[in-house]
């Protein structure tokens, strides 16, 4: 297991912040190692995403919890609920973060909950900077904060160049779900 953890951030409009995190998972649970993915902003959209139906393959060392609605949040549809989600996943995420329990944990979208104050950044840093040294955590999601930016350690930006929502082509089982 890990002696120092980090804390990374995959931000940007371009796809792949959370294949990227997930990736990351796997390699994880190839080491033996416990990892927790919170989705924020997500919730099964009458399709099962392949992560949550990979994760039964790995027993209890693989968990993915949804803390979101059955659409897709923006700040003008954003409503009480969507609060609600984020909150419930945020309580969630600081009991695992000092639980132990884990060496990897990913809060898939928890940049949007910050950009949209559903989740106060003094908050999240708060969290961030008391972390067990031995735990990586990756915040995924588009608009990162940028004090959330000078806390990590690792930063990528994903850019679009081209993709082929572009030219009509909607999400994909087993691509973007």
């Amino acid at each position: 297991m890990l002696e120092h953890g980090y804390i990374q951030i995959y931000t940007g409009d371009g796809k792949g912040k959370t294949t990227a995190s997930l990736g990351l998972a796997l390699r994880a649970l190839g080491h033996g190692w416990k990892v927790l993915v919170i989705q924020f902003t997500k919730g099964d959209q009458g399709t099962t995403y392949g992560e949550i139906a990979s994760a039964c393959n790995f027993g209890d060392r693989f968990k993915v919890v949804q803390c979101g609605m059955d659409r897709v949040v923006y700040k003008h549809n954003i409503c009480m609920e969507d609060y609600k989600e984020a909150k419930k996943g945020w309580e969630l995420a600081k009991q695992a973060i000092n639980s132990g329990e884990y060496q990897l944990i990913i809060l898939d979208e928890l940049n949007i909950c910050a950009a949209m104050n559903m989740i106060k950044v003094s908050e999240i840093k708060e969290v961030l900077l008391n972390k067990p040294e031995n735990l990586e955590i990756v915040l995924t999601g588009r608009y990162a904060h940028p004090e959330l930016i000078a806390l990590a350690h690792l930063v990528t930006e994903m850019k679009p160049v081209k993709h082929y929502f572009d030219i009509g082509v909607m999400a994909r089982q087993g691509i973007e779900y």
